[in-house]
Formats: structure tokens, C-alpha cells, sequence
């Protein structure tokens, strides 16, 4: 069973949805354990967590949550915009809507949350939201 950082997938998903205008996943992970920090929340390994956000932009990338934005749209091949499947993943567990824990807690039920089929197939059911 895979499991994954949620909070973090939701840091980068906001920094896609938000425009950067370099998508670079390390940073962005300093950044989210700074926040975390600052909120008196412990994290993992500092390293570890900018391995993990390289790993998620390329799991995301491939399986069609995040796409490059396009040349017309200031694309740079170096950011991103995100899908109608990566604006559903980031509505089901953004922490700032109330009761984001139960469709976390759903997708972490399943044997790979992210992959294509499940991911569209959890994500269709009404109860989960």
C-alpha cells in the first residue's frame, strides 16, 4: 500500500495552481516545512522531505495531475498547470475546506491513491467529499 504526504502534495499543487513561475520542487519543500515548523508541528528530515517533493512532481507530472503550461499561457517548460484530475486531487484534500479529513483518510484506504483509475474512480463518488 502506498502512502503519501498529503499536506506536502497539497504544497505543491497550490504552487502550481498559484502560477510559479519556476516549478522547483526542493524549495517549495523548505518552505513547507518552515510552515510547519512555524506552526509548532514537527517534520521529517529536511532532505528527505525535498527527495520526496522531487518524486511527487514527476509521479504527478506522469500520471496527469500537473501538465506543462502551454507557450500561450507564459509556459516556460519549466511550469506547470494543473489538470481537471490535479484541481480534483487538490478540492478533496485541501486543508483550508472543512472535513478534508475524511476524503484523506478515503485515498489513504486505497492500494496507490494516485494512480489513474483509482484516483478517478474514488474521486467520482459523491461521499467522498
Amino acid at each position: 500500500m502506498t502512502t503519501y504526504n498529503w499536506d506536502l502534495i497539497e504544497h505543491l499543487l497550490h504552487e502550481v495552481q498559484n502560477g510559479a513561475a519556476h516549478f522547483t520542487p526542493r524549495p517549495f519543500a523548505e518552505q513547507y516545512a518552515a510552515q510547519k515548523a512555524a506552526q509548532g508541528e514537527e517534520t521529517e528530515n529536511l532532505d528527505h522531505l525535498k527527495t520526496v517533493a522531487g518524486e511527487y512532481e514527476k509521479l504527478l507530472l506522469l500520471r496527469g495531475y500537473i501538465e506543462p503550461r502551454p507557450e500561450e499561457q507564459g509556459g516556460t517548460g519549466a511550469n506547470y498547470i494543473l489538470t481537471l484530475r490535479g484541481s480534483r486531487l487538490l478540492s478533496l484534500i485541501d486543508s483550508s475546506i472543512p472535513g478534508n479529513d475524511h476524503p484523506r483518510q478515503v485515498l489513504d484506504e486505497q492500494d496507490d491513491a494516485l494512480e489513474e483509475l483509482t484516483f478517478d474512480e474514488v474521486a467520482s463518488k459523491a461521499q467522498i467529499a
